[in-house]
């Protein structure tokens, strides 16, 4: 486990998620705001308010990045791609693509591939497939991985989280099949600083979280505790 003093900056590696059904335009320019004022790598959102929030982070250092396919990862193949465009049309410069499961699972391993491939092909953007490992095999994590590595993927993410979270032991897996050659994005039940600390130890190079602000805020508590201090 890691310490909980250990001294990492966490927030160039969080992905500020907003992906609530009923998340609202008012909540948007809030998690713009924080991601903005923290320094964090990205916002992560739904499709429908990615124009939204390229406005508001025009010219600042936050990513805006869309979820496509999400939660599930079983729309065709051309809505997949169709969505993709638009997002980054609209200013998505990362996109996190749910692969096809069912077709994993039946080994359709080559629409698997093509279907990551073609969205990165054609939008030339960073795209980042979640895996959901908590659905997987190690066997079928292994071959996801290779596939999506294969077809350009700059990031394999480990869930949506609404099957488990992030584990370290996923995470770890993970840095053993990619090398580094590619990032590596836990995401999911990432609720405490230690939490995100041993994921980073684990590997991870970006997070997918809704709690940034509280694990912010967390790392600002130990630090005052540390110096002796009030928070």
């Amino acid at each position: 486990m890691a310490e909980p003093h250990a001294e990492i900056d966490i927030a160039p590696f969080i992905d500020h998620a907003l992906l609530a059904p009923t998340a609202t335009p008012e909540q948007l320019e809030q998690w713009c705001a924080d991601a903005d004022h923290y320094g964090f790598a990205a916002v992560c959102i739904h499709p429908a308010y990615v124009k939204l929030a390229a406005n508001l982070l025009h010219g600042r250092r936050p990513q805006v990045c869309a979820v496509i396919g999400f939660p599930y990862g079983a729309t065709t193949s051309a809505v997949k791609l169709y969505e993709a465009q638009e997002a980054v049309e609209n200013g998505a410069t990362e996109l996190d693509v749910v692969i096809n499961l069912g077709w994993l699972k039946a080994g359709k391993a080559d629409e698997v591939y093509r279907e990551i491939a073609e969205i990165r092909e054609e939008t030339g953007q960073v795209v980042k497939t979640i895996l959901e490992m908590a659905l997987l095999t190690e066997a079928e994590k292994r071959l996801a991985a290779e596939l999506c590595m294969d077809a350009g993927a700059a990031f394999l993410k480990t869930s949506t989280g609404l099957y488990g979270g992030a584990t370290v032991a996923d995470v770890r897996l993970l840095k053993e099949i990619t090398k580094d050659r590619v990032g590596i994005k836990a995401s999911g039940g990432i609720r405490t600083l230690e939490q995100a600390i041993d994921l980073i130890v684990a590997g991870a190079t970006r997070l997918g979280t809704s709690r940034s602000v509280e694990l912010m805020h967390q790392g600002r508590r130990q630090k005052n505790i540390e110096e002796g201090g009030n928070y």
